[in-house]
């Protein structure tokens, strides 16, 4: 079901973020992340030549995390191909310092501690959220392979008083997961 019509309006920016988990065949798993910001019309920029145009990448940005099956930072690479100051790609290195933190509670504050404030890139820090959620569902699909088990398998559990439907006293639990289920009087 789409949203509801809008009033009259005028598109003003596009951002698209992609994540894409894969599994290593040495046993690690690499998380990547594009953040691709677009503009609909042509403006001034003094780094990349005098314009940006239309619907030409104001940002776009990358970023690969190697993690381990428990969700530890291995290694990490980052690159911008496209900023709107030539002075923005000198900052990729900054991303290293992601190296041995692990996904888990406590990331978000860590990672943006890790990422520099302003010796950092807010793009490539705020790609660090939806690539965490990623590397969570690659490992779930990861343990899920492993084990030979159901979508609904015991693995799933990890998911638990995660959201309005993993909460524990909710219908889903109590039909995927009975034994988890917990009524509240």
């Amino acid at each position: 079901m789409p949203l509801p019509k809008p009033v009259s309006r005028k598109l003003a920016h596009t951002r698209v973020v992609t994540c894409h988990g894969y599994q290593r065949e040495d046993g690690l798993l690499d998380i990547e992340g594009r953040i691709v910001d677009t503009k609909p019309y042509r403006f001034r920029n003094q780094d990349r030549g005098g314009w940006i145009e239309a619907d030409e990448a104001l940002h776009d940005m990358s970023i690969r995390l190697t993690i381990s099956f428990d969700l530890e930072v291995i290694d990490v690479e980052a690159i911008i191909d496209a900023s709107p100051y030539n002075y923005c790609k000198c900052v990729t290195s900054v991303a290293r310092n992601l190296i041995g933190l692990k996904i888990a509670p406590g990331w978000t504050r860590k990672s943006k501690a890790a990422m520099g404030a302003n010796r950092g890139c807010t793009h490539l820090t705020e790609l660090l959220g939806p690539i965490a959620t990623t590397a969570i569902q690659t490992v779930v699909s990861e343990k899920i392979e492993r084990s030979e088990s159901s979508p609904h398998g015991e693995s799933t559990t990890v998911f638990l008083n995660s959201c309005h439907s993993f909460a524990s006293d909710s219908p889903v639990v109590k039909d995927h997961w009975p034994q988890h289920y917990q009524e509240i009087p």
